[in-house]
């Protein structure tokens, strides 16, 4: 599907990226909620499958945060080499829509 759409619109990128819940912190706290908030409605855990599905044809091998005496932190997302072929192209607009979505600096490598 992804294809077919790249094809029809003139060769851009095209992601799917699926409709996630953030919960707070107060969420269990809450007098009408009942239980725990789930691990899946955590901020860390939904940026991770939004990050997860943006990279989707290929597989997340490692992660690395770096941080700089400035205090800027950038995460370094190492991608499987096997598909280094087809996604290096896309990795610009990887880091574009994942910068748009989460406000974090972020930067795709190959290992």
């Amino acid at each position: 599907l992804t294809r077919e759409l790249e094809k029809k619109f003139s060769g851009r990128n095209v992601l799917f990226i699926a409709q996630r819940s953030i919960l707070g912190k107060s969420y269990a706290r809450d007098q009408k909620t009942k239980g725990l908030r789930p691990r899946s409605r955590t901020l860390t855990a939904v940026q991770d499958a939004i990050l997860e599905d943006i990279v989707y044809p290929t597989e997340i091998v490692g992660k690395r945060t770096r941080c700089k005496v400035d205090g800027k932190r950038i995460m370094m997302v190492y991608l499987d080499s096997k598909d280094q072929a087809n996604v290096e192209a896309r990795t610009a607009t990887y880091v574009d829509v994942y910068s748009k979505l989460t406000n974090k600096n972020i930067s795709f490598k190959f290992a």
